[in-house]
């Protein structure tokens, strides 16, 4: 069993702990917290062990029992997944190092803090045996989730996407609403620097609007194949792939309110979308092609983790972990019930 240990249980760290402790190869030691809010004793009913990463009288006067500091939780893992808002990731690597223990950092973090930018499709084997790994963002694997695929299939020439992204996530009240469409001031935006820590080759400019929505990302992806390829030489190409979602305007899906409408008829935890939801209704014209795909910023990110942490403990099966993951946390299931219309 790979002991893991959760730093930050926010939103992709108690994803990450549900998705470690639906796997039969690891086991959850604990999750680190900063305060003893409603997430902690969310998790503590849950009966996972908290370990404290602030102040540990602020968590006894609470009344909610911690099993020790983050220098405790250290001591008993193998792996430490570290889910804290960027900027803060970097500060704990000191703790990991002095501990001996491999991590996994995300998105937040430069590429700089493990060396090694992580996506499951792109380049699951450089994490095989690796110490530090950091999983990129949910903007950067959803373009990698799909662009890869293409680039196996047909090669990539040139791509070029527009992230239309949103505001906030849903609990984050205190940054929106905006009533607005914000233009980031980054033109071209890091997302496509980002993509090329995984896929260095890929030729790739993007550029980013804030939009006033909590839902998803949406983006408008424009790729030049270097083979001409058909609409339906694409979806086949995408049918490969678990971790994409087709979806389709003929079946009324034409908003990221609809995709999570299906996410939460999937009945998975937090009513999460883990695959990248690709619109049938694509346009190729010879070897340019023209796609949308929504990105669930809170979840597409999590299988990533768990198939970083069993590359990082020596697991050099990539099929095999992808498998294992997707099974556990029922991705691709119900995919011929969604998307499939033969209307368009």
């Amino acid at each position: 069993m790979i002991r893991v240990g959760i730093n930050g249980y926010g939103v992709i760290g108690k994803r990450v702990a549900y998705a470690v402790s639906m796997q039969d190869d690891m086991e959850l030691v604990g999750i680190c917290k900063q305060q003893p809010d409603y997430k902690a004793r969310m998790a503590a009913k849950k009966g996972i062990k908290i370990y404290a990463s602030g102040d540990e009288g602020a968590f006894k006067d609470s009344g909610l029992e911690i099993s020790g500091a983050l220098s405790d939780l250290v001591e008993n893992v193998d792996v430490m997944v570290d889910a804290t808002p960027g900027g803060i990731g970097i500060r704990n690597k000191a703790a990991y190092e002095k501990a001996g223990i491999k991590a996994v950092w995300q998105g937040g973090e430069s590429h700089s803090i493990a060396g090694l930018s992580f996506n499951a499709y792109a380049n699951y084997g450089a994490a095989v045996g690796a110490r530090y790994a950091r999983v990129v963002s949910c903007n950067t694997t959803g373009l990698i989730r799909t662009l890869f695929p293409l680039d196996k299939a047909f090669g990539i020439s040139r791509v070029n996407a527009t992230l239309v992204r949103r505001g906030a996530d849903p609990s984050e009240t205190g940054k929106g609403p905006i009533n607005a469409l914000e233009v980031d001031k980054h033109m071209p935006s890091h997302h496509g620097d980002d993509v090329k820590t995984v896929m260095p080759n890929l030729d790739i400019g993007t550029v980013a609007i804030k939009a006033s929505t909590t839902l998803m990302h949406l983006h408008s992806v424009t790729v030049e194949l270097r083979k001409e390829a058909t609409r339906e030489d694409v979806i086949e190409a995408y049918g490969q792939y678990r971790r994409i979602r087709i979806v389709s305007l003929a079946d009324g899906i034409s908003s990221t309110a609809q995709v999570m409408d299906i996410a939460r008829d999937l009945g998975r935890g937090s009513g999460d979308m883990y695959e990248i939801a690709v619109w049938k209704e694509m346009t190729v014209r010879g070897r340019e092609l023209h796609y949308f795909q929504a990105v669930h910023q809170e979840s597409d990110v999590v299988p990533e983790n768990i198939d970083a942490i069993r590359a990082m403990a020596g697991e050099k099966d990539q099929d095999r972990s992808i498998g294992k993951t997707d099974s556990s946390l029922h991705i691709g299931e119900l995919y011929e019930n969604y998307g499939n219309s033969d209307k368009s």
